[in-house]
C-alpha cells in the first residue's frame, strides 16, 4: 500500500506544534509564504495553550 504524503499546511502546523511544546519562540518560524506561516503559528498556539494549561512542561 502506498503512502500518502502530507499537505504540506498540515505538516506545518504539526512543525509549529512541536516547536511550541518546546518553549520556542514565535519568530522562529521558517516559513515565509502566508499560507505555511499561519499553519504553523495556529500549531504554535495550540501548544502554548496546552503548556499553559499544565499539559506539558
Amino acid at each position: 500500500m502506498k503512502r500518502q504524503k502530507r499537505n504540506r499546511l498540515h505538516r506545518a502546523q504539526a512543525r509549529g506544534y512541536q516547536a511550541g511544546v518546546l518553549g520556542r519562540s514565535r519568530e522562529n518560524c521558517p516559513y515565509q509564504s502566508l499560507d505555511s506561516r499561519s499553519s504553523w503559528l495556529l500549531g504554535w498556539r495550540e501548544a502554548m495553550t496546552e503548556r499553559a494549561d499544565g499539559l506539558f512542561r
